[in-house]
């Protein structure tokens, strides 16, 4: 499934197939907007959460949304795609290069006249994996968005607040930063909620770069809880845990012997810890 570090990657590549090359032939067939004309140029490609935009000298923006399916690829011409053609949602093509997004839930267009981004895109929290994410705005955007009630598990996916974070991720963030996942946002203050977001967006960071995602250098798989459902933990040997829950029923991983702090409610928001009980402890540095 895409995250933000895939869909960066994918946007850096497109830069360096596509920037300053004309359009040869655009086929989209059930796009919701105007296809960019022939010899358009392709004059930028921005990555923002599980979106991902290209705009042409012509005015035309597209704008796709990956969400859990979608993939963009490149290929030189005459090179076989690894995914069935009818899967292909766009197809954009250089003199060289073969741009095709597959699977793509949203895929649509814009004037860039009209709006720097598309409308949808507005809503969006900072990105992630920028390095200059402003993750006092993502705090301040968790509680704009979110009943205070709402657990960490879905406020992290929510892209309102963020960008960049999907159920992996997720779960790895929480478990190095020693939280339960249905810890309700309204029990951290805005410094503990800045060391959340800090801890996802070095996560990502630092996944930009490599194909196989690394969150925890101690484990065989590179990841820490996400996917070990009944094996160890590998930080105090407790069973890894996993539950569905949310709008969506998305899979989230966690270790109930060390993800103990500020847990699950009973009736009232338990106190905010005070700032000197340090409680996201060391192992908040993985993937540092």
């Amino acid at each position: 499934m895409p995250e933000g570090d895939t869909i960066y990657r994918s946007a850096a590549a497109l830069r360096a197939a596509l920037l300053g090359k004309p359009v040869r032939q655009f086929t989209a067939h059930r796009l919701v907007g105007h296809a960019p004309k022939v010899g358009a140029v392709t004059e930028w490609v921005e990555s923002k959460g599980k979106h991902l935009e290209i705009g042409w000298d012509d005015g035309v923006v597209l704008h796709t949304h990956m969400r859990m399916t979608g993939s963009w690829h490149l290929y030189r011409h005459g090179e076989i795609w690894r995914k069935s053609p009818s899967q292909a949602r766009v197809v954009i093509e250089s003199d060289t290069w073969e741009a095709v997004c597959f699977n793509a839930p949203v895929v649509d267009t814009y004037r860039a006249e009209i709006s720097q981004w598309h409308p949808g895109m507005g809503r969006l929290g900072p990105d992630l994996c920028r390095a200059d994410a402003d993750l006092a705005v993502c705090v301040g955007r968790s509680a704009r968005y979110c009943d205070p009630l709402r657990p960490l598990a879905d406020v992290l996916l929510d892209q309102r607040v963020a960008c960049g974070v999907g159920n992996v991720f997720k779960s790895e963030v929480l478990w190095a930063c020693l939280v339960h996942p249905q810890t309700p946002v309204g029990a951290l203050d805005s410094e503990q909620l800045m060391f959340l977001f800090a801890a996802a967006s070095r996560m990502l960071r630092n996944n930009i770069d490599i194909v196989n995602r690394v969150t925890y250098d101690r484990s065989p798989t590179g990841l820490a809880v996400y996917g070990r459902h009944n094996k160890p933990c590998l930080r105090c040997g407790d069973t890894i845990a996993v539950a569905r829950h949310g709008e969506h029923a998305r899979a989230t991983f966690w270790c109930p012997g060390c993800q103990v702090r500020l847990g699950p409610p009973t009736v009232e928001l338990p106190d905010a810890p005070r700032r000197s009980d340090r409680w996201f402890g060391p192992a908040a540095t993985v993937g540092r």
